[in-house]
């Protein structure tokens, strides 16, 4: 079987006005790395493809990070090399080739700055917009590390709202704290750290510019796909082996799996919580945990068992 952590931001001090970025020291990182090696043994992007045809031949851990982010360049990386372990860095090639700062990002720095009151106020002038019971609950699960008005108001951003309707309240309030090319340079990847990672076999595509692609219908999705792979191309000389699904949620992968295989992707990554038992089935949908699930994590849902397989529950969206 096949268990996955996602890791977003690794550094060593979170504080802001307001609570928007989480993650994880590098002291907590290399503990967790610590931990997950009782459970399994650590696979690399290459290795997994292997799997596509047979059945997996013992429990394997695989480490991603999705954004490509620099910090995880300048503080993961090294201790995953210096413990000998793999992973995948997903990027957004939008972030280089338009030297944009993806939403979610502009969004998660807004609000380090800016109460969710201030925030919900500016959309509430423009849009009138709520969230059902139904729609509150699953705000509640795609965001259950937040308390209850930042879930709501993550979930009216990422899933009420369009794309351009999100960028028109976000980027005003964006433009007015922060200057975009500096954050561009400070918080992404640059070229070289994306030269060596990409000779190392550790990157892969989140696709283009961040949007919940079952969301939207399959012209933008294979624009987002197209864009994507040719980055790839152009940068690297080949095509991305395998993508994770932006917001990783049921809603935001529904159908892009079959869509991801005409770009050639080989290996598709969502956020259902499971562990994947073959590759066979769909090697594009396959489910990933956030780190903080895990053991040692803020929220372990393992803490009962010394070996994570034995508790997990196994992926079943879109078999």
């Amino acid at each position: 079987m096949l268990a996955v952590s996602n890791y977003h931001y690794i550094r060593e001090n979170f504080a802001t006005p307001f609570p928007s970025i989480f993650g994880l020291t590098p002291k907590q990182f290399k503990k967790q790395l610590e931990e997950l090696s009782k459970h399994g043994t650590f696979i690399s992007q290459n290795e997994l493809l292997k799997f596509k045809h047979e059945p997996f031949d013992k429990n394997y851990i695989l480490i991603t990070f999705d954004d490509g982010l620099a910090e995880q360049f300048q503080s993961a990386r090294s201790i995953l090399n210096g413990m000998g372990i793999p992973y995948i860095c997903f990027i957004n090639t939008e972030n280089f080739t338009e030297k944009k700062v993806s939403l979610v990002h502009k969004i998660h720095l807004v609000r380090s700055q800016l109460s969710s009151e201030i925030i919900l106020q500016n959309i509430q002038s423009d849009f009138s917009v709520k969230l059902s019971k139904e729609e509150q609950e699953k705000a509640k699960v795609n965001y259950k590390y937040d308390e209850n008005s930042v879930a709501f108001l993550k979930y009216l951003l990422n899933f009420k709202l369009s794309f351009s309707e999100q960028e028109g309240i976000i980027n005003v309030l964006f433009n007015q704290l922060y200057d975009e090319k500096e954050i561009v340079e400070k918080l992404y990847l640059n070229d070289e750290m994306l030269q060596v990672m990409y000779k190392e076999g550790v990157l892969g595509s989140h696709s283009h510019s961040h949007i919940p692609l079952g969301n939207y219908d399959q012209k933008d999705i294979n624009a987002e796909f197209y864009k994507t792979q040719k980055f790839f191309i152009d940068t690297f000389g080949k095509k991305s082996k395998s993508i994770s699904y932006p917001y990783g949620s049921k809603e935001a992968c529904n159908s892009v799996d079959k869509i991801a295989k005409e770009h050639d992707f080989e290996l598709g990554f969502s956020m259902e919580r499971a562990v994947t038992t073959t590759l066979n089935e769909n090697p594009l949908m396959i489910s990933r945990y956030d780190c903080n699930d895990m053991p040692l994590g803020k929220s372990n849902i393992f803490a009962k068992t010394d070996n994570l397989f034995k508790k997990a529950s196994t992926a079943k969206w879109y078999r």
